[in-house]
């Protein structure tokens, strides 16, 4: 990662006990006016000089992270989709659908439905959420047609349940 000009590298097994050892500078991040310290560290002139440890670094930081990306997406969370927040993840699992899994087999119309049976007063705006978190997009860009057929099914389902 690069900041403010710096290269700062992502700890992992193999890296920690180097850096910690030359007291390497954290990469600190200010979120909401309180200081973050995030496990990346600088690179500072004497790795830059040592290219066979800065490569080996660099290399096992690249592979860490990828493994934990790969081992990420097959426990990936409901509120890590797009469009989902812990709220609607918790009345997801709620309503009986905690995995992303279990969202991608019911799909948008089946995954809503039974969230209101949870929370009745959830609107079409929940269904259009639901439909782009499966695609993984904004539910703002989901295919005009595949919105107006949304809106239409759920606004058609809200009727028959008033009525």
């Amino acid at each position: 990662m690069v900041s403010e000009g710096e290269l700062y590298l992502r700890a992992c097994e193999q890296s920690e006990v180097y850096f910690v050892k030359r007291a390497a500078a954290p990469l600190l991040y200010n979120k909401r006016g309180r200081t973050i310290e995030l496990n990346y560290f600088r690179v500072d002139e004497g790795l830059w000089n040592d290219q066979e440890t800065l490569l080996k670094l660099s290399s096992d930081a690249l592979f860490s992270a990828r493994r934990e990306k790969s081992r990420h997406k097959s426990h990936q969370r409901l509120k890590d989709l797009p469009n989902l927040t812990h709220s609607l993840e918790m009345m997801l699992w709620e309503a009986g659908i905690a995995d992303v899994r279990t969202l991608h087999a019911y799909g948008a119309k089946r995954s809503w439905i039974k969230l209101r049976s949870v929370n009745k007063g959830l609107g079409v705006r929940v269904l259009l959420a639901l439909a782009g978190a499966i695609c993984g997009i904004h539910e703002a860009a989901l295919p005009a047609t595949t919105r107006q057929e949304l809106v239409e099914w759920g606004q058609l389902y809200e009727q028959r349940q008033a009525g």
